[in-house]
């Protein structure tokens, strides 16, 4: 059996933390923790899938039928990274409805026309200010 013989280089690596305090060295791994998990926070934010969304409407306590025709349809119509549980809401409020009710109708179709132009009158007046 071959074995690999790996030269340790420890004491070269971590010189510039020799004199560091266990305060600051604390510190330095929180900030580098928190420089290694950004990325994946961003792509959080910025990204979204149908199960994820699927997964916020069960939670808000639509069932799987329901949650599966919302985001089908929000995909048809471009609006799943508004996310669905916002798509929801939106509805509701723009309709003066129950959530419930704003359910029912997204989940046979009715609305999204209305939400599409409510969404993407909102991305205009965003670029606009």
């Amino acid at each position: 059996m071959m074995s690999i013989q790996r030269s340790d280089d420890f004491e070269k690596r971590s010189v510039h933390l020799k004199n560091l305090t266990d305060e600051e060295l604390d510190r330095r791994f929180w900030e580098l923790a928190d420089k290694i998990v950004e990325p994946l926070i961003d792509l959080a934010k910025a990204n979204t899938s149908p199960s994820i969304e699927r997964s916020v409407l069960l939670r808000m306590g639509l069932d799987s039928l329901q949650a599966g025709s919302i985001v089908t349809k929000a995909v048809e119509h471009g609006l799943l990274g508004k996310g669905a549980g916002n798509i929801v809401l939106t509805y509701a409020k723009m309709n003066s409805l129950t959530l419930e009710k704003a359910v029912e109708e997204l989940a046979v179709g009715k609305g999204w026309e209305a939400l599409v132009s409510n969404f993407r009158g909102g991305d205009r007046n965003v670029a606009r200010q």
